[in-house]
């Protein structure tokens, strides 16, 4: 197996980088078999291209989001690695923050996930025991 899933579309929210944001991102080291791919469908031509990359980054474009890596923007290199034998592409990788809800209880935001379950009743404090009664023996 090249990728690690095949999906179509991205779980989370456009992040709105630009292309010079993006560069500001140095490149480091990701196994191909630990990427999600965003995109379903890729193009021949494209991927038979020499100069596929002459108009875009020279690296790709992945985005860590809630501990997932996801290819966002260079497929075609990633593949084009794999078939030269290649475990591993030197990718940008942006790492988005987990979002943020609101609690149900309080309207105060916090990390999501966190707040599932939190509409569940929460049983209330046991009473204390009742206080013991001096004897008069």
């Amino acid at each position: 197996m090249i990728f690690k899933a095949v999906r179509d579309g991205t779980p989370y929210q456009p992040h709105g980088l630009t292309m010079r944001e993006w560069a500001d991102i140095p490149p480091r080291p990701v196994r191909l078999d630990q990427l999600i791919t965003t995109k379903r469908e890729l193009a021949l031509d494209r991927l038979l291209a020499e100069d596929s990359t002459f108009y875009g980054d020279l690296f790709p474009h992945v985005v860590l989001f809630e501990g997932a890596l996801y290819l966002e923007d260079g497929l075609h290199r990633a593949l084009r690695a794999a078939l030269q034998q290649r475990t591993s592409i030197h990718a940008r990788v942006l790492a988005l923050p987990r979002p943020v809800l609101p609690r149900a209880d309080t309207g105060r935001a916090e990390p999501a996930g966190q707040a599932v379950g939190r509409a569940a009743a929460v049983p209330a404090p046991a009473a204390p025991p009742p206080a013991a009664q001096p004897s008069d023996a």
